[in-house]
């Protein structure tokens, strides 16, 4: 799964079996009761917090946000045709959502379908995915947004917009989501309702997610 650059890596550790439990010596068999999970906040699809980027929003952690931000109305634009560390303008996300038929909802949940996962995940360019520019980013807080959600590590371009982007989140009070997959299940579909629950983590900076459209 993703894990962003010198971020922990993923272990997963049998801590007791059923054997030991029951006492069983020399056994044959393996069969955990119980595992030891070590990963970081931010590893494979997961949401960041207000907190994430800016030391401003510390005290907005991941277990201040409302569930109301994780159960949402969503739907899903299509960008595949964009290539590696190309913007996406404010101009291009109105238009798509035009094109799309849609309409723009306060507490509404947009991810943008890249492609860019199936092409280019495990190979040198998976850093260099497109993103929003700090413009769209300000956009999207304007229309008071829960959250946008992209296939990419990153929802900017990297060392262009990204660093922007998070702060604009945590700043304007939505948020995003990183390393989705199957977005182009939901291309053309219309809206879904999106979920996206995290971890409670007291303080944490985001949270592994188990992302489900309900369609």
């Amino acid at each position: 799964m993703p894990v962003f650059d010198g971020h922990p890596s993923v272990a997963i550790d049998i801590i007791e079996t059923h054997e030991q439990r029951a006492g069983v010596q020399n056994p044959t068999t393996v069969s955990p009761t119980v595992h030891k999970l070590t990963f970081g906040e931010h590893t494979g699809t997961h949401v960041d917090a207000f907190n994430h980027f800016d030391p401003e929003q510390r005290e907005r952690g991941i277990d201040t946000m409302p569930l109301e931000m994780f159960i949402t109305s969503g739907f899903c634009l299509d960008f595949s045709h964009k290539g590696l560390l190309e913007p996406i303008d404010t101009a291009e996300i109105v238009a798509a959502i035009a094109q799309a038929g849609l309409q723009i909802a306060r507490g509404d949940t947009v991810l943008l379908y890249t492609d860019h996962y199936r092409r280019h995940y495990g190979t040198e360019d998976w850093p260099n995915g497109p993103g929003i520019t700090a413009d769209a980013a300000i956009w999207f807080g304007e229309q008071r947004v829960a959250a946008i959600g992209v296939e990419t590590r990153s929802p900017g371009v990297r060392k262009v917009s990204n660093s922007a982007v998070h702060r604009i989140c945590g700043e304007m009070g939505f948020t995003h989501y990183e390393n989705l997959v199957n977005l182009d299940q939901l291309v053309g579909i219309g809206r879904f309702q999106f979920i996206g629950l995290p971890l409670k983590i007291r303080g944490g900076t985001g949270s592994p997610i188990r992302a489900v459209a309900v369609i």
